[in-house]
Order: C-alpha cells, then sequence, then structure tokens
C-alpha cells in the first residue's frame, strides 16, 4: 500500500517581496511539482530518499521518530536538519501521526530542476502537511516563516490573487488565461536565488503605503487585461517601482537592452526565472546569450 501527494511549483508574477507588507500578488501555479509517496518498510523508523528531475537520488537520510518528536539536535547536515524541522513542526500540530511509529520508506520526486527555484521547499512542506493532516500554512511559519502565497500556489489549480491582511492570508481563484499567452515565455538566468538572504535584504528597504497601493492596482490590471499592450506596460510600470524599492537595475537594463519586449523579473531579482513577452518567438535571442532553458507559457503554467 503507497500513499502518494502532490504539489504545485509556484511562480510569483507580481507583487515580489511587497507580498510581505501585506500588497495583492498574482501567482500561478506550474506544470511541474514535486510529489511524496509513503509505504511500509523493514527498517526501523523512516528512510527518506529524495529524486531530482532525472530520477537520481540526491538526498537520502535515516530517520528516528524520536528525534522528529525532540526536533532533533542541529549538526553540519543542512537538508537532513530541515526536514527534521518540517516534521517536528507537524508533530507538535499532529502527535498522532507518529504514535504508531511505523516502518515507513518515503520517497520524493522533483519534476523540475530544483535549482530552477519552483519550490522544492514549499512543495515539500504542503506535502508533509497532506500526510502528517496539519496546516500547511501553519507548518510554513513555524519552521521557516514566508508569505505563504507558495503554499497558496501548490494547492491551487490555477491562478490565485494572495494577500496578507492583519496576520491573516487570503487566497482567491481567478480565472487566468490571457488570449496572448502565446506571446509569455520564462526564462532560467542559470543561477538560483537564495531567498532566505533576499528577504533579509528586503527588510532594510523602505516601502511606502504609495508603493503597495500600486502594486495592489497593477495587480488587478494585469491579471485582469484583456490588452497584450496593457499587459507590457503594467509589467514595466510594475517593474521600475520595485526596482525603486530593491535599489537594484532592472533586469532587462542588466542584461537585455537590446530585447525587443517588454521582461520582469519574477521573485527574488537576480535570479531564477524571468518573465518575456515578445510577438516573435524570443527563443534564439536569449540562448545565443546563454540562457538556454527558455520556456513557453503553455508548458510551463498549470491552467
Amino acid at each position: 500500500m503507497k500513499d502518494r501527494f502532490y504539489s504545485n511549483g509556484k511562480l510569483l508574477i507580481t507583487g515580489e517581496y511587497l507580498v510581505l507588507e501585506g500588497a495583492k500578488v498574482l501567482a500561478l501555479p506550474t506544470i511541474f511539482g514535486q510529489d511524496l509517496c509513503v509505504s511500509s518498510n523493514e527498517i526501523s523508523g523512516i528512510q527518506w530518499r529524495s529524486f531530482d528531475h532525472l530520477n537520481n537520488i540526491w538526498f537520502e537520510t535515516q530517520l528516528t521518530y524520536q528525534e522528529i518528536i525532540s526536533g532533533g539536535i542541529p549538526d553540519n547536515r543542512e537538508i537532513r536538519n530541515m526536514l527534521v524541522t518540517i516534521l517536528h513542526g507537524a508533530y507538535l500540530q499532529n502527535p498522532k501521526f507518529v504514535q504508531e511509529q511505523k516502518n515507513l520508506l518515503i520517497e520524493t520526486h522533483l519534476d523540475f530542476d530544483r535549482n530552477w527555484g519552483l519550490g522544492t521547499s514549499s512543495t515539500l512542506i504542503n506535502n508533509i502537511a497532506e500526510w502528517t493532516n496539519t496546516d500547511a500554512f501553519k507548518l510554513l511559519q513555524t519552521t521557516f516563516g514566508g508569505s505563504g502565497y507558495d503554499i497558496a500556489a501548490a494547492k491551487a489549480k490555477g491562478a490565485v490573487l494572495y494577500q496578507i491582511s492583519e496576520g491573516k492570508s487570503t487566497s482567491q481563484s481567478i480565472l487566468f488565461q490571457p488570449h496572448f499567452q502565446d506571446s509569455i515565455y520564462f526564462i532560467y538566468l542559470n543561477r538560483k536565488q537564495d531567498s532566505n538572504a533576499t528577504i533579509k535584504s528586503y527588510k532594510t528597504k523602505v516601502v511606502s503605503q504609495s508603493d503597495i497601493n500600486q502594486i495592489d492596482q497593477l495587480t488587478e490590471q494585469i491579471s485582469s487585461t484583456k490588452s497584450f499592450d496593457e499587459f507590457c506596460s503594467d509589467l514595466e510600470k510594475h517593474e521600475q517601482i520595485i526596482s525603486k524599492v530593491l535599489e537594484v537595475e532592472t533586469i532587462k537594463n542588466q542584461l537585455f537592452q537590446d530585447f525587443n519586449g517588454t521582461i520582469k523579473s519574477l521573485g527574488g531579482w537576480g535570479g531564477d526565472f524571468i518573465l518575456a513577452t515578445a510577438k516573435e518567438n524570443p527563443t534564439k535571442y536569449f540562448q545565443d546569450k546563454g540562457y538556454k532553458t527558455v520556456i513557453p507559457y503553455r508548458e510551463m503554467i498549470l491552467e
């Protein structure tokens, strides 16, 4: 008997780290995600294996129920410590899942490159929450923190508008199927962004209520417009606001000044994926500059 749980990856299209200040953001779940399979085992405790998108084991460990209950003793094994922290957080919410102390084999399988920044951690947290019958949003807050938009996307069947207000989050499912989606592409910048480091840097910046209000308005417009030109214009306005807040040059000015189209950073700025719009397929342009991973909208976004 094997139980399987699955969560979507995510892309944050608007808002970036202003979501932490209460800005409304547009998040899209991706076709790519991660599963977690739980089956009985003969080895004592929990045998854990994590497979990458090429079906190679990238992480493997053996866990005892005692360290899940206690939270373990941190050592120099960063990924293992992270896993124990998540499982301990689940235990604090629902101790029942460790009571029987069954011998288990747990395997996770990514279907995206874990350097892409599509949510290796958030999909894991949501899958563990599903398995242990706990609240994924609470589990995120008691372990690593963050806005929770990635958990909302992990659970979603389509686009979501996500917002935090007075400490409570809301997630609204919306229909986002722009007729110009064949002109939208996602390009990997060949470097993974450290979310925790970026959040620390962001917290030193000054964000005005005007900035938040403008992002709210642009999120509404970007998520509902029927006009390709307005979509591109709003993305560019959005990019300028975040550039000002972060005091960082836009990625187009940094790397792609000669690109004939709109380019918008996603997530933490400076790494992971960017969004590009163009009336003609821009794959050759980016690949000629060394960015080989260019994914059309229809091959990336879950609808």
